[in-house]
């Protein structure tokens, strides 16, 4: 069996290792910060303790199969996992809320109808529905394939045209689907802020889009007991069970080649690595001879998190996450109140995030979505936004830890928080494949296919494992 260096320690990167080492190849993992997880971090202070990346899962089914392909110990015996119920409590920019239960489409269809009046939940529903159809076009070249090196069926818009009057036209962003099928301004905000969570903004994300809140109405929202800081240190334990080496505060500067292919690494500190394959985990600023990797979705989107330290237990009829919408100045905000003890110093206190997906423009600047409010003024808006979620959250505060772009870069590499891959007319919402150009050197995490996200990074390490282990052959798990 081979000599495989692995290039970062991020969820991806580790659901790699852990799979080629059953396999039985001998794996070293470098990774250039002080721990592992990469954009799965967690900050601490004073008893408190707060994710500082997903908060959530979805499709914890590629969890599970990653432990059963490694060890005895299914996923369940090695974190606690459990349905958040309701999925998530939305609170509009007119003051009306409405829970979405967890998983249940006619739960969520009565509960819009409850909440914005007859008819809407039927919209909803028949939305959802041209969404399954997206993703039923889509799902396994998508998501469990390796991405072909000529990704035709993936540059197709697979969301169902839409009939106008005798006329049929397809649709070109999410924004217009909104506009077509939903009407209700509510129910466009609710469809935007599946696609903006990830970076997408709805103006100019692809139709296909639609399959976001698809998955996550479908197949349910998780929470891993302690945050998903917990679902990192169990992968991270995973992968030395099976004697996966990681060594860290070890950046990898070069890839090295002889005749064309991946030998090698070349680390920060001069020493140089022999490697039969090499799995980049991080994006690589250039591939050996000068050669651009491809780089996909491009957005210059990342993510402001306001960790905030409350004093007094959660409220009767609390919800784990709620999505203020923009208003009167205030950006869209997602705002997540785990009843963790973990996560607090007694029960008479509270750990709550909230997160606002911005874009950046440079160095220190970047603003949300909604609004144009930056910097320093962001935060506060952002926690004036929590306000209409966490009632009596000014009275409560102790403090407050933010969480800039700046932080997410020193943290991983880079700024950008990339999102899942997207079929559409151009192929341009596609992230980079998992095969590089360069034989023996491939591509796995979340800004490689099948892109950002926990499920889709995991996704991403059993498809380099089956490509190293089978070959370019490969096709995916059947």
């Amino acid at each position: 069996m081979g000599r495989i260096v692995v290039i970062g320690a991020g969820l991806g990167a580790m659901s790699a290792a852990a799979r080629l080492a059953v396999a039985g190849h001998t794996v070293t993992v470098y990774e250039r910060s002080s721990t592992y997880g990469g954009a799965v971090g967690r900050f601490e202070r004073d008893g408190f303790a707060f994710d500082t990346g997903p908060g959530l899962l979805h499709l914890p089914a590629v969890y599970r199969d990653l432990f059963v392909k490694t060890g005895k110990k299914p996923l369940e015996e090695c974190v606690g996992l459990r349905q958040v119920d309701p999925a998530a409590r939305h609170v509009f920019a007119d003051g009306i809320r409405v829970d979405l239960p967890n998983a249940s489409r006619a739960g969520t269809v009565a509960a819009l109808d409850a909440a914005l009046g007859a008819g809407a939940g039927e919209r909803w529903g028949d939305f959802l529905t041209r969404a399954r159809e997206a993703w039923d076009r889509t799902r396994r070249p998508l998501l469990e394939e390796p991405q072909p090196a000529d990704p035709k069926a993936l540059a197709q818009e697979p969301y169902p045209a839409l009939k106008a009057g005798l006329l049929r036209r397809p649709t070109r962003s999410l924004a217009q689907v909104g506009e077509r099928e939903l009407k209700d301004p509510r129910l466009i905000a609710l469809l935007d802020s599946y696609a903006e969570a990830y970076g997408f903004p709805a103006s100019s994300a692809p139709a296909s889009a639609a399959v976001l809140p698809y998955m996550e109405q479908t197949f349910g929202s998780w929470y891993v007991a302690g945050g998903i800081r917990a679902l990192a240190d169990a992968v991270y334990e995973r992968c030395r069970e099976r004697r996966v080496e990681f060594v860290f505060d070890a950046a990898v500067d070069e890839v090295l080649t002889e005749a064309g292919r991946a030998v090698g690494v070349r680390l920060s500190g001069g020493e140089t690595v022999e490697a039969d394959h090499v799995v980049s985990g991080a994006p690589l600023p250039a591939l050996p001879h000068g050669e651009v990797p491809p780089r996909h979705q491009a957005n210059g989107t990342s993510r402001v998190t306001v960790c905030l330290a409350l004093r007094g237990p959660r409220e009767a009829g609390a919800v784990h996450r709620t999505v203020v919408h923009a208003e009167g100045g205030r950006p869209t905000v997602t705002v997540l109140r785990p009843d963790d003890p973990a996560l607090r110093p007694g029960g008479a206190y509270e750990a709550v995030t909230v997160t606002a997906t911005v874009r950046t423009s440079g160095e220190r600047e970047w603003e949300p979505f909604a609004g144009r409010m930056a910097g320093t003024a962001l935060p506060d808006r952002m926690v004036e936004a929590a306000e209409r979620a966490v009632p009596g959250l000014a009275e409560r505060l102790l403090w407050r830890h933010v969480r800039t772009p700046e932080d997410v870069r020193a943290a991983t590499g880079s700024a950008e928080v990339p999102g899942p891959a997207l079929a559409d007319a151009g192929g341009e919402w596609l992230p980079a494949p998992s095969l590089s150009p360069v034989p023996g050197l491939y591509f796995a995490g979340g800004w490689s296919h099948p892109g950002g996200g926990l499920a889709h990074a995991g996704m991403s390490g059993a498809l380099v494992a089956g490509l190293i282990v089978e070959g370019a052959e490969f096709r995916g798990s059947r």
